[in-house]
């Protein structure tokens, strides 16, 4: 049995933003909730789009979106490489998401809280845990909350199976993210016997995807490597010119400096010019407008333009 990697964009959203029942299994267990009652039980998927009422403001899209039965939204994001915005990013999305909940004439008592949970596969910090818990809290009075918007950030390279007694759903779906790839010819058995888990393995399988599928997965993966080629690169230029890589400063300076020409657009824009290729290969192949745009996350209407 051969598996593709359940990082990659497409995959991650085929798993987490089709099956209502993994996702719920996965947010529950990776979301710090303080007690079953404040678990999820239903969630609706609502668009990963979030588009303006003002067509001049900026439009942003997230990787899963959804919502449950008590008006809670879950906004859920892959990030393959850490960047210095990044956190600017999740915090305009997660307060995009929480204002756009109430029209004019509606009362504040209605706004629900919003969570965003970022899976990163790099690291960003210099503590040893791979799970940073954020909220707004009173300088002084850290148990004086601002509730309505929490940030979970997730280091997945930092992750390293412990007791299973402890969080184990959050231990096992992490074990799925950062063990299985290509690579993969045989499953740990703790992962097939967890129903959740069994059945977002078998969403991997290589034999489930078309051609044009795979062609989407193997783009990414191209622009992803390409990408850390030319922060390497970043790098390296930055240490030359003098720039200390353990000065964070210094670090993003030179990475800024050297990456002008490769990354000019970023890993995110980069990866959409990348799919709006092989959108316009399938088009060549006669696949339809629709599947295109559902297989490579455009609108229609972008597709049908190319």
């Amino acid at each position: 049995m051969k598996y593709l990697d359940p990082k990659a964009d497409l995959t991650f959203k085929k798993v987490f933003g089709e099956h209502q029942d993994l996702v719920i299994s996965f947010l529950n267990a990776m979301l710090p909730f303080e007690s079953e009652d404040d678990e999820i039980k239903t969630v609706e998927y609502l668009s990963p789009e979030m588009v303006p009422v003002n067509p001049l403001r900026k439009d942003s899209v997230v990787d899963v979106r959804c919502r449950d039965g008590r008006g809670r939204q879950f906004l859920v994001e892959m990030q393959m490489m850490w960047t210095s915005e990044y956190k600017q990013r999740v915090l305009f999305n997660a307060s995009k998401a929480y204002v756009s909940q109430l029209g004019r004439s509606e009362n504040f008592e209605l706004l629900q809280p919003v969570y965003s949970l970022n899976l990163v596969n790099d690291t960003f910090s210099d503590s040893k845990d791979y799970y940073h818990d954020y909220r707004i809290v009173a300088v002084a009075e850290t148990d004086e909350v601002i509730e309505g918007l929490r940030f979970i950030f997730i280091e997945l390279p930092k992750f390293t199976p412990k007791s299973y007694s402890d969080k184990k759903m959050q231990v096992l779906w992490l074990r799925y993210l950062t063990e299985i790839d290509e690579k993969t010819r045989q499953v740990p058995e703790e992962l097939l016997e967890t129903p959740e888990i069994n059945k977002a393995l078998c969403e991997l399988e290589e034999s489930a995807f078309s051609e044009d599928e795979l062609l989407v997965y193997d783009r990414f993966w191209d622009i992803v490597r390409t990408s850390r080629m030319f922060i390497d690169g970043a790098a390296k230029e930055g240490e030359r010119r003098g720039l200390r890589i353990g000065e964070r400063r210094g670090f993003e300076k030179g990475m800024k400096e050297g990456m002008k020409e490769g990354m000019k657009e970023g890993l995110e824009k980069g990866i959409r010019k990348g799919y709006m290729e092989v959108a316009r290969r399938m088009k060549e192949r006669g696949v339809p407008v629709e599947t295109v745009a559902g297989m490579t996350g455009l609108s229609i209407e972008e597709v049908s333009q190319l």
